[in-house]
């Protein structure tokens, strides 16, 4: 079962660095960040039909045989089906959120000073091919198993999907929220600087805190088949990588870090600002306020 695990995982792992090198290779010369978390979602979306439909790519058009049975959604096992469906619901939603928030705004300021070193900008590239082999490697492995391979539904598969379900809705939410307050304070139904309502009452990134709580709920739907005794010990742990790089990546590197520094330069002498920091948690409603540490 190890040896079909890793023919199944690495051409998956393979095509999220091809896929995403190949959008480098067009937009780094052009210096536009327009499309790259689109691209992002274009890389979840692409490696689970790959992470599905590889043996069939590879009978058909590798080996050349011509009556290679083609594979069915029919044929996944219950919990291939949940997290299959669940990660695509995901990648649409935000990458099209993101997609349009972009085309609206016309740049990304993250990248302002980077997309004009060609090096600096490839790095973000491959730096986002990593993070989709390895925040939906709960899912390649799902999927790299034979459908009779997966045990059946449990409760772990529930209280998971269930935490999806509840993170998804509540990063929809956020967005919604902030959407709707940028387009009222745009036509002039109010003058403030920063949003401090609905979600973001009680967190200063609720979007961010709902998406560990996304892949977290991933996570869970694939554990029991990750623990299972027909793969190799520890890698229930391993897939564990996940949820918490996605925390790591949001709280440490590209998420929490940038805006907050942004925001206290951008609002830094504002007492409002001041008082919402103090008492508003900075990611989970039930973590820390104040600045941010590290």
């Amino acid at each position: 079962m190890a040896g079909i695990l890793i023919n199944r995982l690495v051409p998956t792992i393979l095509w999220t660095y091809l896929l995403q090198l190949t959008f480098a290779s067009i937009f780094v010369p052009l210096q536009t960040e327009k499309l790259y978390d689109f691209c992002g979602s274009l890389g979840f979306l692409s490696a689970a039909f790959i992470s599905v439909y590889y043996p069939y790519l590879r009978d058909r058009f590798w080996l050349g045989v011509a009556d290679a049975e083609f594979f069915s959604p029919k044929s996944l096992a219950p919990r291939q089906l949940l997290l299959n469906v669940s990660l695509v619901l995901w990648a649409i939603r935000l990458g099209s959120f993101l997609l349009i928030r972009i085309l609206k705004n016309g740049r990304d300021s993250r990248f302002d000073k980077i997309k004009i070193y060609p090096r600096k900008f490839l790095y973000y590239w491959v730096a986002q091919a990593t993070w989709v082999a390895l925040v939906g490697l709960p899912v390649w492995i799902s999927n790299a198993l034979p459908a009779s391979a997966h045990p059946s539904l449990g409760n772990r598969d529930y209280f998971g999907l269930v935490l999806f379900i509840f993170s998804f809705l509540l990063e929809a939410l956020a967005d919604y929220q902030k959407s709707n307050w940028r387009r009222d304070r745009d036509s002039k139904k109010h003058d403030k600087r920063f949003i401090s309502i609905g979600l973001w009452s009680i967190s200063r990134h609720p979007n961010y805190a709902a998406e560990v709580g996304i892949w977290t709920g991933i996570w869970f739907m694939a554990s029991s088949t990750t623990s299972s005794p027909l793969l190799p010990p520890g890698l229930l742990l391993g897939t564990m990588i996940s949820p918490l790089f996605t925390y790591f990546l949001l709280t440490r590197l590209s998420g929490v870090p940038p805006l907050e520094r942004a925001n206290d330069k951008n609002f830094g002498s504002d007492p409002r600002w001041k008082l919402y920091k103090q008492y508003t948690p900075i990611f989970f409603p039930w973590g820390p306020a104040g600045d941010l540490k590290g």
